[in-house]
């Protein structure tokens, strides 16, 4: 069923993957260019493949079990692609690749909230169809 509320979760998630990923900078670098995730292909492949992964897990809803696990590898996703964001602005000395951060770092944190309350509400539903078979 779509109309649940994890569907919504999901979709938020798909939405800052794919779609606030072109409107947040990531950082600017030393001339004063914003640097946005379509500017590296291994940034901009890793936010479609979160939104991609999302869309995936909302359609789902007949196997929980699996919806949950895609949520669960999503969110490695999303961790990894934070570890990727941490190690360009820390590794870089004297900054001179990365000047200023920008609001697009954040976006994984945000979409690892969302996927966590998405998983919470998948566990909710898993337990309760799990009451009801006990009951027959």
């Amino acid at each position: 069923m779509i109309q649940r509320i994890q569907s919504i979760y999901l979709f938020i998630v798909a939405v800052i993957s794919g779609g606030l990923q072109f409107v947040f900078h990531l950082w600017e670098n030393v001339k004063g260019i914003a640097v946005f995730a379509k500017d590296n292909m291994l940034y901009f492949g890793m936010f479609l493949a979160s939104a991609a992964l999302a869309i995936i897990t909302i359609f789902m809803f007949k196997n929980r079990k699996l919806q949950f696990v895609l949520g669960r590898l999503n969110i490695i996703l999303n961790f990894f692609l934070l570890g990727l964001f941490v190690y360009q602005s820390l590794n870089v000395s004297g900054e001179t690749n990365v000047s200023e951060k920008g609001i697009g770092i954040l976006l994984p944190i945000i979409s690892i909230v969302f996927l966590v309350l998405a998983n919470k509400a998948i566990k909710k539903d898993e337990d309760l169809v799990k009451s009801v078979d006990r009951l027959r």
